[in-house]
């Protein structure tokens, strides 16, 4: 795999980097779906297939401080429901990025992101978003889960960008900001480290970029603390107008690439 190690970039481009992976912790525990900017740095500064393999043991140091964070606020019955779904999305993910290039693969998921976006948007201002999150009971829910998690795993095995199809489903399910982060924190954890083998096989991750890794998920930390800082401060509608504007964003971000 051609990645870079830390003695093979530059200061500026090694603190574009850091600069991603502390918005990886803020993201991880106040606007979920914002660290597509962090997909898109990484992307710019390594070469493409190889960033989303120095990207994942970031993500997955976020994921662990999130869940510190958020344990206690996680609703488990919708994670269950979703796993199976996502399996299926990395399996398929995986043999996506056998044969596909970066130019497809940043076209499907930024497409699937906007979309996405535009029926939550839509379902919102038509009143349809429930006030709690759906019954597991319920065939709606079934199937709606099942769709964003085969998406969920897509987007995430490919490119890491899970985060923002995620996001969609728990705001279109009416989690609230807490329910949300704590949910999406057990979520992401469990769904990247099982992604770890993959990405191994793959060639994606090996002692080299573990190497550039070690040098920049102690930046998470601060970003995780601001984070958890500024949820507090962040009422909920602003909350979920800020998740949207993070999947456009990152949505656009992947098409213009």
């Amino acid at each position: 795999m051609d990645t870079m190690t830390l003695w093979h970039i530059t200061g500026w481009e090694f603190a574009a980097l850091a600069f991603a992976a502390l918005l990886v912790g803020f993201s991880k525990t106040a606007v979920s779906g914002a660290n597509t900017v962090s997909l898109a740095i990484f992307a710019a500064v390594l070469p493409a297939r190889a960033s989303t393999g120095v990207l994942l043991p970031v993500l997955i140091a976020g994921d662990v401080l999130a869940v510190l964070t958020y344990r206690r606020h996680a609703h488990w019955p919708t994670l269950w429901r979703l796993f199976p779904a996502v399996a299926a999305g990395v399996v398929v993910g995986t043999l996506f990025l056998v044969w596909a290039d970066d130019e497809v693969v940043r076209t499907s998921i930024g497409a699937i992101l906007l979309l996405m976006a535009g029926v939550t948007v839509w379902r919102r201002r038509a009143g349809e978003a429930a006030a709690e999150p759906e019954s597991v009971t319920s065939r709606a829910g079934r199937v709606k889960a099942r769709s964003y998690g085969v998406l969920g795993g897509f987007t995430t095995m490919v490119a890491n960008a899970g985060g923002p199809v995620m996001s969609m489903y728990l705001l279109s399910a009416g989690f609230r900001k807490l329910g949300f982060l704590g949910t999406s924190a057990f979520f992401f954890l469990i769904v990247n480290v099982s992604k770890v083998p993959f990405s191994a096989g793959l060639g994606l991750i090996d002692g080299r970029s573990l190497l550039l890794d070690a040098a920049l998920v102690v930046f998470v930390v601060p970003g995780a603390l601001i984070g958890k800082w500024a949820v507090s401060r962040i009422n909920q509608r602003l909350f979920e107008q800020l998740v949207i504007a993070a999947t456009v964003v990152g949505g656009v971000q992947l098409l213009l690439r």
